[in-house]
């Protein structure tokens, strides 16, 4: 059971896995740290909270522009995270594919191997079988 997964394993394309990863790591991290925080209550913490209710309306305008910039920001970010492991993930999906059709194929080939070996072990050993018979 382990032959097959150490095949597969053996021929994915780790270069470019680990070549991706520093940089799937790294919109990560910006992601997380661009998420509220939350705090024990369960309520989040934002570093540039809207403004007050009692606020004028340009100001409470102004934040809550500023926060909408801010969850774009995220937003895209997040997306494009997403973007990179979607591709990953249809690489190593493409090549366990590639390597299923193979495991097929060498299944077949070591079929008809052992099925020619067992032939060429009964015609060699056939006249001893006959005597043996006899």
């Amino acid at each position: 059971m382990a032959l097959p997964w150490m095949t597969i394993l053996s021929n994915v394309p780790w270069s470019d896995v680990l070549g991706k990863a520093p940089i799937i790591a790294d919109g990560a991290k910006k992601l997380w740290k661009g998420m509220g925080r939350k705090n024990s209550d369960g309520s989040v913490v934002d570093a540039d909270p809207v403004a007050p209710p009692d606020a004028d309306v340009a100001t409470r305008l102004t934040s809550l522009e500023t926060l909408q910039r801010k969850l774009r920001t995220q937003i895209l970010a997040s997306g494009e995270l997403i973007q990179a492991l979607s591709e990953q993930n249809a690489l190593l999906v493409a090549q366990v594919d590639a390597n299923r059709r193979l495991v097929r194929y060498l299944a077949w080939g070591l079929g008809a191997t052992a099925l020619v070996a067992g032939l060429a072990l009964l015609l060699a050993w056939q006249p001893k079988l006959l005597e043996f018979l006899a």
